[in-house]
């Protein structure tokens, strides 16, 4: 058991190392420590700038714990809006493929919300794979690659969704990024090039070759990348809107093949 003045002491230790939420911070360390030991351990980590999620293993996403490994990407909470568009465009039995999967966190919470999805996940990040790999044994096939090239030739024109967290922070923006972001993922997880845009241009571009008709494109942007977002998904070939979400401050464009 843990006293409510050593509590109080590790609160403050994060406080004063910037941790923003220390309090949640202190319980995820406290229920996920194992003995006195491990905590110290854990708690070093963290002070020293590692991401909570790293240090414990696991991220909260959708109301699940999501294995996260050292280097991958941790789920945002904002992309659960993304999911949920998701959730809202995919029909039981749907082939579904999860672009830049990282985790693998959206592929698995797809699994839990729509029935008998045929579900694919990909990522370039070797960590990454490896990591979704594992959370997603039994759930969906798993591939290591560049976007749509890691995908079986086969699945080409018979996607119903494609799900696509891709990065989308502007080059410029990513030494603006809190140090976890910048120093415990690798660039590639977050560098979305100039206007923030490459990766979804890319994307997009070759989206129509792989979806089915009426097939969904959906991924997350940042609420002034919206407009040229829209224009780029219809200069694909789709036809293109937006989902937003205020209290996540969450924008999600959608473009379905004709």
């Amino acid at each position: 058991m843990t006293s409510s003045a050593d509590l109080d002491t590790l609160v403050q230790r994060l406080r004063a190392a910037g941790c923003v939420f220390a309090e949640e911070e202190a319980d995820v360390l406290l229920a996920s420590a194992g003995d006195g030991a491990e905590l110290e351990r854990m708690v070093a980590d963290r002070l020293a700038g590692v991401p909570l999620e790293h240090v414990v293993g696991w991220a909260s996403f959708a109301g699940s714990r999501v294995p996260v490994r050292p280097g991958v990407f941790v789920p945002r909470r904002r992309t659960e809006h993304l999911l949920a568009v998701a959730v809202g465009l995919t029909r039981p039995g749907e082939l579904v493929v999860d672009l830049c999967c990282g985790s693998g966190a959206i592929a698995l919470a797809l699994h839990a919300a729509v029935p008998d999805l045929r579900l694919h996940a990909s990522d370039l990040q070797p960590e990454a794979v490896a990591c979704a790999a594992d959370t997603l044994a039994g759930i969906a096939a798993v591939h290591a690659g560049d976007l749509f090239d890691a995908l079986p030739a086969d699945l080409r024109g018979r996607v119903d969704v494609v799900v696509a967290n891709v990065p989308y922070v502007p080059t410029a923006a990513v030494p603006l990024l809190p140090r976890d972001a910048r120093e415990h993922v690798a660039p590639m997880t977050v560098d979305g090039g100039a206007d923030g845009l490459a990766v979804l241009r890319r994307v997009a571009a070759e989206a129509t070759d792989w979806l089915a008709p009426g097939g969904r494109l959906l991924s997350e942007v940042a609420e002034d990348q919206v407009p040229p977002a829209l224009a780029l998904l219809e200069a694909s070939g789709l036809r293109a809107r937006v989902c937003e979400d205020e209290e996540l401050d969450a924008h999600v464009v959608v473009g379905r093949s004709v």
